[in-house]
C-alpha cells in the first residue's frame, strides 16, 4: 500500500487519460480497501497472480454512472448479490447500472447488450447505456466499425459513433399497455393514475423498458422523491415502471428528472429523456426536435410523431477510470 495518504483515502479514481507509474511492478500500482471489496487500478494491464479478477471500465453519460464489463470471450456468471456489492458507492465501485456486453450468434448483430440495475435485476433498456456501451466497444478495439447493431433484451438498436458523442436510433415507441406491462381497460394518450390521496394524469410507453411520464409546473419543485417510488411500484405496473417529471419550458425544449426503476432518482435517463419527449409531442406540447435538459447534462431527442418513426437519442459517453475486482 501506498504510503501517499491521498492514495490510501477510501477510493482512488484514475481518469482513463492520467498516469499511474507500475513499470516497478505490481507492488507499485495504487490498491484501494473499501470493505470486503478490493480494486486494483490498472496501469499496462498487471494482475496478481492466483487471485480471481474482472477487469471493468466505470463510464458516465450526463452523470448517469456504469461499470462496463467485456464478457465477450468469457460467459457473464455473477450473482444478484455480487453486483449489489459492486454498485455500492461506499464499499463498491458505484454505479447506476452494469453494462455487460457480450458476444452473438444473430447475424448481421454485432454484439448482445445487457444491463442489471444497482439492486442486481436485469432490464431492458438503457439510453445513456447504449452510447456508453458503443464508445466502449469502439474504444476497446472490439469493432472498428462506426454503426454498431446491438441485441437488447426488447429487440435490436443501431449506435453511431459521431466524434465524442453518440447518436442511437432507440426504436419505435410502443404505446400499448401490455407492452410495458400497464394495467388499463384500452389505449390511450394519457390517463389517470391515483397515487394515494392524490390522482396525476400520467402518458405511458415503452422505449424498450416502462415508462411513466406527467406534467409538472416547476421541475425544481416536483415531487420526485415523494411520488417517485410510490409509482415506481404501482400496482397498476406489475413489472415496476420508470417515472418521469417533465417540465414543458418551449416547444423545443423540456427539463426532465427522473426516478429510475431499481435504482431511485438518476442524473440523466436516456429512455426517460426519449419518453418525456414522446409523451409530451402526442400531447402536442413541442415539436420533433427537443433537447431534453437533465440534472447531469442535455441530450437531443428526435421524433416524427409517426407510429413507425424511430426515436434518435444523441448525447455524450465519457470513460471515467479502470480497474480490477477480485471475484
Amino acid at each position: 500500500m501506498s504510503t501517499d495518504p491521498s492514495k490510501q483515502s477510501g477510493f482512488f479514481h484514475r481518469p482513463v487519460n492520467s498516469q499511474i507509474d507500475c513499470k516497478n511492478g505490481f507492488s507499485d500500482c495504487v490498491t484501494a480497501f473499501i470493505g470486503f471489496v478490493r480494486i486494483t487500478v490498472l496501469e499496462y494491464g498487471m494482475t496478481e497472480i492466483g487471485v480471481a479478477q474482472l477487469a471493468f471500465t466505470k463510464m458516465q453519460g450526463l452523470g448517469n454512472d456504469f461499470m462496463v464489463v467485456d464478457a465477450t470471450q468469457k460467459p457473464f456468471d455473477y450473482s444478484v448479490g455480487q453486483i449489489q456489492s459492486w454498485s455500492d458507492r461506499n464499499f463498491g465501485i458505484g454505479f447506476d447500472q452494469l453494462l455487460v456486453v457480450e458476444s452473438t450468434d444473430r447475424p448481421q448483430v454485432d454484439f448482445r447488450y445487457r444491463i442489471f440495475n444497482a439492486d442486481g435485476s436485469e432490464v431492458q433498456q438503457c439510453g445513456n447505456g447504449a452510447r456508453c456501451f458503443a464508445r466502449f466497444v469502439f474504444d476497446k478495439g472490439l469493432t472498428d466499425k462506426t454503426e454498431i447493431t446491438v441485441e437488447t433484451a426488447s429487440g435490436i438498436i443501431v449506435l453511431y459513433i459521431e466524434g465524442d458523442g453518440v447518436r442511437v436510433n432507440m426504436g419505435v415507441p410502443n404505446f400499448a399497455p401490455e407492452a410495458l406491462p400497464f394495467t388499463a381497460e384500452k389505449q390511450a394518450d394519457s390517463y389517470a393514475l391515483q397515487v394515494e390521496e392524490q390522482t396525476v394524469m400520467i402518458g405511458a410507453v415503452s422505449m424498450g423498458n416502462p415508462h411513466a411520464v406527467l406534467e409538472v409546473e416547476d421541475i425544481q419543485q416536483a415531487s420526485v422523491d415523494v411520488l417517485g417510488p410510490l409509482m415506481e411500484s404501482h400496482a397498476r405496473f406489475p413489472e415496476r415502471v420508470n417515472v418521469g417529471f417533465a417540465q414543458v419550458l418551449s416547444p423545443t425544449e423540456i427539463a426532465l428528472r427522473v426516478y429510475e426503476r431499481g435504482a431511485a432518482e438518476t442524473l440523466a435517463c436516456g429512455t426517460g429523456a426519449c419518453a418525456a419527449m414522446v409523451v409530451m409531442c402526442l400531447w402536442n406540447k413541442i415539436e420533433d426536435s427537443v433537447t431534453i435538459h437533465l440534472p447531469g447534462g442535455d441530450l437531443l431527442i428526435q421524433w416524427g410523431g409517426q407510429p413507425e418513426s424511430p426515436v434518435w437519442m444523441t448525447g455524450p459517453a465519457v470513460s471515467v477510470f479502470e480497474g480490477l475486482i477480485e471475484v
